[in-house]
């Protein structure tokens, strides 16, 4: 987790939201919902139809959630059939590989050696290409507004041009092919999907001027109901 989203693993409300699926052997996500992080989470098990206990909790006040996240990771964090598992995109695949033939295809097949590694380069160019710059441009001008302090405008447009420049990448390879793994949605757009949003909040339309394959890419991902629902706090639908 990235820590400029300015909704740290370590800063949970003190109440707990349950889907009205949810059952004592639902799968149980803990996370902050205005984490991009949780978010990522949210919208693969809403991709996948997995039903799940979301759980909000200030973990400074409960040992037994400081217990389940005092690893050299951190949240949100998974607790299933007896499995507990931190970090967004290790959750991410573990539910994607975990119910691969339920609700929507998100990683290539292992055997599809080609696949696989384009796969692996589109994850590792959010991780590396997006994410840092997004993730700074957003504290500023988003979680910086929200504690009521002033962002600095300087990083805000540092941020955004270094991404910007970076986008240009993303036009050409958009150009070729639908999606930034090859033709099939993957878990490597939906990535995106939390802090592309949140820099339209911070009032940057970088997500849909750079050009008309990142427009088309980006409006298709950030509209999908699997997003909706986590932005309406919607549960699962199965």
């Amino acid at each position: 987790m990235t820590p400029f989203d300015g909704t740290s693993s370590f800063l949970f409300s003190n109440s707990a939201q349950h889907s009205s699926n949810s059952s004592t052997k639902a799968l149980k996500l803990y996370g902050s919902p205005h984490s991009s992080s949780t978010q990522q989470v949210q919208i693969v098990l809403h991709e996948k139809n997995i039903p799940y206990e979301f759980i909000n909790l200030d973990i400074m006040s409960d040992p037994e959630i400081q217990d389940l996240i005092r690893q050299p990771s951190s949240a949100p964090v998974i607790a299933n059939d007896g499995f507990t598992l931190c970090e967004s995109r290790a959750i991410c695949r573990y539910l994607a590989t975990k119910y691969a033939d339920q609700g929507t295809k998100l990683i290539p097949d292992a055997y599809n050696m080609k696949l696989g590694a384009l796969f692996e380069q589109a994850v590792f160019t959010e991780v590396f290409a997006f994410e840092p710059y997004a993730s700074k441009a957003v504290y500023e001008k988003v979680t910086k507004r929200s504690k009521g302090l002033a962002p600095d405008e300087a990083i805000f447009a540092g941020s955004v041009a270094a991404l910007s420049s970076n986008l240009e990448g993303y036009e050409n390879i958009l150009s070729r092919q639908n999606y930034l793994a090859g033709d099939d949605l993957t878990l490597a757009d939906l990535y995106h999907i939390p802090y592309g949003t949140k820099l339209t909040d911070a009032g940057s339309d970088i997500m849909t001027r750079k050009g008309p394959n990142i427009t088309r890419w980006w409006t298709e991902i950030s509209s999908r109901p699997s997003w909706v629902a986590v932005r309406n706090g919607e549960p699962v639908q199965t």
